[in-house]
Parts: C-alpha cells; structure tokens; sequence
C-alpha cells in the first residue's frame, strides 16, 4: 500500500506545479497591444480639390446706383435695409424746375390736339363744300370759277388738318424731352433687391463723376434672390475643373451645413495676387435656393467632385502605409503585413481593388511602439 501512495503523491506535485506553472505564465504573459482599427466596408469614394483661399457669397445682381444728373438730394424713399422692387422710386433729386417744363410741354400738346379737330373739322366741312359745289356745277346752276374757289379752300384747309398733325408730333416730342430731363433726378431700381447702403441724405448735392475721378454711389442695391459663390483654387487643379461638375459648398457662418452646388464658369486667366500660389477663380451656383438668411460677403469654402464611384470596397486613407501597404489584424488577433491594390483616394477613403474583403478589420494608427508583424492586438475600447 505504501507503495501505491507513492505514485500518487508525484502524479499530484506535477499536477500542482503545472497548474502553477500556467498561472504564472497567464498572468506574466505580454498583454495583447490595444490598436485604433476599423472594420473594411463599402461606400462611396470621391477624387475633389478644394480651394486656396476663402471664397466669397456673391449677387447676381449688384448696383451701385447714382443720378444721371447732379443735384440737390430732396427725397429719399428706402432705407437701408428695405426689400424693394423692380422700377420702385429710390430717391429723387430737386426738379422742380423740370416738373414745370413737362406741365407747360403737356399743356402744349393738349391745345395742339384740340386745334387739329378744329382745323380737320373744317377741312371735312370744306371737302364736302366742294363736292357739293362740283356737282352745282355740272347741272349748272354755278360757274366753274366758284368751283375752283372752294377746291382751293378745301385743299387749304386740308393743309391746315395735317400742320396741326406735325404739332402735336412736335408737342410729344416736347413732353418726352421733359420726361427724359425729370428721370434723369430720379433713381428707380433697375430690379428687386435689398437696399444694402445709402451714401447720401437730405439736402446734399451730389455731382456726377468727372472723368477719372470716381465719386461714391448714393445707393447700394444687391439681388438677394440670386446667389453664387467665388473662390481661387490652385492653377494645378484648374486643368481639372469643368464647367458643371459637382461641388460642395460650405459657409464659415454656418459649419454644420453642407450646400450642393454647380459650376458655372471658370475664369479664363491666372490671378497673380501671390507670386508663389497662382490662382483660377471659379463660380459655383447653389443648385437649390438655400432656406437660410445669407449675407452676401459670407466667406465659403467649394470643394469641387471631380470623380465619384459608388459602393466600392473602401479603406480610411490613413490606415495606407508606403507601399501601398496596411497592417491586417487576422483570425488570431495578430497582425499581418497586407499589400493593397488601391483606385480612387481622397483625404477620407481609398478605394481597394485588391488585398482586401469586406469584414477585414485594418490598423488606422500605427505609430504605438510594439507593433510588428506577429503582434498580439485587441481593438481599443471605443
């Protein structure tokens, strides 16, 4: 029996120690390294550009307006800031004067109208008067020199008729020469917009500009319904950018929205404003009429879409290393060096052609001390 006790005991001090054994090694073992990774899936992959420099909202419309004709400013009927339509009176220089003349050109043209009905009444008068005299004269009963007296009298009064048409033709001619000398006070708005400044104020003169020396308008009207967007982009790029092409549009104001757009023309030379950073500018629409305020002047920002491609296989753009290389995490946890063969790349995704499957989980950071082919890795807790 001491025997068999014996056998036993050893069987139990190897089990002991194994067990101890694991326990150290479970527990002394190298901890799997945490890794920021990203499971591979499709999407879309975008090529853009983006510009240089801050873009700027733009009207469709903008008029620094002033009169034709200088002046003393008597009324001005806006205010900065009204909403105004097209043809509307905006401000209106002294012409009393001018209001005088086209009365007086008016009245003119309204006794020159009532003396050709007087002198084209008679005229008919006299025209039947011959013809009457005529036909007396056929059966007799007048001689033919009182025939030729009312012939002469009907042809001049006839005569008289049509003077009096060139009357009034000279008398409209007259009141449109008034009317042209009035509107020439008056600024009406070539179209609906927003009153954005008014230089100007009661009792003022303003002047019209000499040659070469520009003189400030007195009203600054913009169409707020009309907006675009212009902004530089580097002359690398312009050779890509077409006239429209896709863009998106995003306001400094307003950060958290993104507005489609398209573009509508492309600038036909370089801009030299930096010698070292030449410049195309461009102009993009809004492809729809944006339901918020915005302030023409807005700074913005275009990114231009000059390739797309739709529910590829894509990878985070950073998780590529030289090479076209990434570090796959496999079945076990552990890391493999996998080439790729990439498409379509933006700053966000790469578009994967080969070298990887849809369910593949990929570093995104790699600078962590540790990692090499072979390492253990556990995904870092979001």
């Amino acid at each position: 029996m001491p025997l068999l006790k014996k056998p036993l005991r050893l069987i139990g001090f190897t089990a002991i120690a194994a067990v101890i054994a694991f326990a150290g090694w479970y527990y002394t073992r190298p901890k799997p390294l945490e890794v920021e990774s990203v499971i591979i899936a499709t999407g879309n992959v975008e090529a853009t550009v983006v510009n240089t420099r801050a873009g700027t909202v733009k009207s469709c419309q903008r008029s620094n307006l002033a009169p034709i004709a200088g002046g003393q400013i008597a009324k001005i009927w806006v205010k900065e800031g009204d909403h105004v339509q097209k043809g509307q009176v905006l401000l209106e220089l002294w012409n009393q004067d001018l209001l005088a003349q086209r009365e007086l050109a008016q009245r003119q043209l309204a006794m020159a109208q009532e003396r050709r009905r007087e002198t084209c009444i008679l005229a008919e008068n006299a025209r039947r008067e011959a013809v009457r005299t005529q036909q007396l004269v056929e059966q007799g009963f007048v001689s033919s020199q009182r025939a030729d007296d009312v012939n002469a009298n009907a042809r001049s009064r006839q005569a008289s008729c049509e003077a009096a048409v060139t009357d009034i033709k000279r008398a409209e001619a007259q009141v449109r020469v008034a009317q042209a000398g009035l509107e020439r006070t008056v600024i009406n708005a070539p179209f609906s917009g927003v009153i954005a400044h008014i230089s100007g104020e009661l009792g003022e003169f303003t002047t019209p500009s000499p040659p070469g020396i520009p003189t400030p308008p007195t009203i600054d009207l913009i169409d707020d319904r009309c907006l675009y967007v212009t902004a530089p982009m580097d002359e690398v790029d312009a050779p890509k950018i077409k006239v429209g092409q896709e863009a998106r549009i995003t306001l400094d104001a307003m950060p958290d929205k993104i507005f489609p757009g398209r573009i509508r023309r492309i600038a036909s030379y370089v801009t030299e404003i930096e010698k070292q950073a030449r410049t195309v500018d461009i102009e993009v629409d809004f492809l729809q009429t944006p339901a918020d305020v915005l302030l023409v002047g807005y700074s913005a920002d275009i990114e231009v879409i000059l390739q797309r491609k739709d529910d590829v296989l894509r990878i985070p753009t950073q998780a590529i290393r030289q090479n076209n290389k990434v570090w796959l995490v496999d079945s076990h946890s552990r890391l493999v060096e996998q080439s790729v063969e990439t498409g379509l790349s933006n700053w966000s995704f790469t578009e994967v052609r080969s070298g990887l499957k849809a369910g593949d989980r990929v570093l995104i950071a790699f600078d962590k001390e540790g990692i090499k082919a072979g390492a253990a890795v556990q995904p870092k807790a979001q």
